[in-house]
């Protein structure tokens, strides 16, 4: 057994125990029951599915084909507006978008299972390599691309079906960006995401350059120099630290860094991790860190949240998931230092807080909650780090509505922009609209220009 300091340990769980505990969260329909869920759908005349889905994908529509019997052409009509539409179909928050708003979802009925459904075309169209776009004859133009995520992925598909030739530059070993490294391990299992990257750049004319980060292999000026334009997606980078004493200490560790190595890592056996491990956050972050600590064998999971219930990022479905997993929620609790002992982690003092006057405010009751582990989970920051003369808003890039920056030939999408929403079906979708943007940009100035009489 592997030991990394006092508590924080590997292969807590037989070989079995990790392959059970990571199995697909929710496994795939088979054709009787896609059929029975797909028969559940009105059809409705102007769904608020569709509405509340960020890609606009017609929902009725793909859900009546499945209930013809055309998988195929169902994918076709979800890939038509989101080429990620397989990972969507895993990690959106189904419950807070397009099935909250279902005609069906009411206190005497359930929404009609949109994301299962979504799941059962995509997987039968990329299963078969099935292919429906075929990119048009060469522009002669090329598009860098900043960030090999969610944004960056849609805009590349989208560029390459209009004919242009896209340079993919992503700082990690691997594409994928959030769908590789972010989400947790069994909301996509069987490496789905490095086969969708594989899917999206079947159409060719795309290339991925891995390993190469803005600001250290190249500058924004080199890209706008050597390229008909340029689209960044690079995400969010850093990690936003507690600010409080004892955080440097063995045993605190960023959430983000450890389910990407959860991610990353086939053996899960040889994942190390506290028996007493407390996350500090609210968002989905925090949730899959600490659903995955328990499943690798952690006694005891605790999530510290500053506010209520109700103020929590992640869904009431994602917090439910936790809970009924082993983790504990508690609410209502700020950090205030982390105790130690001989250089490693031995607990965390955390101080009750309210709202008073429409502010939290700490009420000066403290306590001590004994931990080995600790995992920050309290958001990601953008790093602007290269960017030059962009325009900045909220600490992120600014951008208009077709997602073009302050800066001529320079677009941008996913969660380095300000009106981000840290989803992967927003990034998709902005970097979809950020693309046709650019190719209207570049056609036009490939008209010749009109003679004047």
């Amino acid at each position: 057994m592997d030991r990394l300091g006092n508590g924080i340990e590997a292969g807590r769980l037989a070989p079995a125990e990790y392959e059970a505990n990571f199995a697909d969260l929710h496994p795939r329909l088979d054709r009787h029951e896609a059929l029975v869920a797909s028969d559940r759908c009105y059809f409705c005349y102007d769904a608020p599915c569709m509405t509340a889905c960020p890609t606009a994908i017609d929902i009725p529509l793909f859900i009546r084909q499945i209930s013809t019997g055309n998988p195929l052409g169902s994918a076709k009509t979800i890939f038509d507006q989101n080429i990620l539409g397989g990972m969507c179909a895993r990690v959106c928050p189904t419950e807070t978008l397009c099935e909250q708003v279902c005609v069906r979802n009411t206190a005497e009925d359930r929404p009609v299972e949109i994301g299962k459904l979504q799941r059962y075309a995509t997987d039968i169209a990329m299963e078969t390599n099935r292919q429906f776009y075929q990119r048009a004859v060469s522009t002669g133009k090329t598009v860098a691309i900043v960030g090999a995520g969610p944004a960056g992925l849609a805009a590349a598909h989208r560029l390459a079906r209009h004919g242009h030739s896209v340079v993919i530059f992503d700082a990690r070993e691997k594409a994928g960006g959030l769908n590789e490294y972010g989400i947790a391990t069994y909301k996509a299992v069987d490496d789905f995401a490095a086969r969708e990257v594989d899917y999206v750049t079947a159409i060719g004319g795309i290339e991925i350059r891995n390993g190469q980060a803005l600001g250290r292999d190249f500058s924004l000026s080199d890209l706008s120099t050597q390229y008909d334009g340029v689209f960044l997606g690079m995400g969010l980078a850093g990690v936003n630290g507690l600010g409080v004493e004892g955080e440097d200490l063995q045993g605190v560790d960023d959430a983000v860094d450890f389910i990407a190595v959860l991610r990353q890592t086939a053996d899960k056996s040889l994942v190390p991790i506290g028996r007493r491990v407390i996350v500090i956050g609210g968002g989905m972050t925090a949730i899959d860190a600490a659903i995955q600590a328990k499943l690798l064998g952690a006694e005891e999971v605790t999530i510290c949240y500053r506010r209520g219930k109700e103020n929590m990022n992640a869904s009431t479905y994602e917090q439910d998931l936790a809970t009924a997993n082993g983790v504990i929620i508690r609410h209502w609790l700020a950090p205030k230092k982390i105790v130690g002992e001989d250089g490693r982690v031995a607990g965390i003092e955390v101080e009750y807080t309210a709202m008073r006057d429409g502010r939290l405010v700490g009420t000066g009751e403290a306590g001590v909650i004994a931990a080995d582990q600790i995992m920050k989970a309290i958001g990601q920051t953008f790093s602007a780090s290269g960017l030059g003369a962009l325009q900045f808003e909220r600490g992120k890039i600014m951008v208009d509505v077709e997602g073009r920056t302050s800066v001529e030939g320079i677009w941008a999408g996913g969660d380095c922009i300000g009106t981000g929403e840290d989803l992967t079906v927003s990034a998709v979708a902005q970097g979809r609209d950020a693309a046709e943007s650019i190719n209207r940009a570049l056609m036009a100035a490939a008209q010749p220009a009109m003679a004047v009489a």
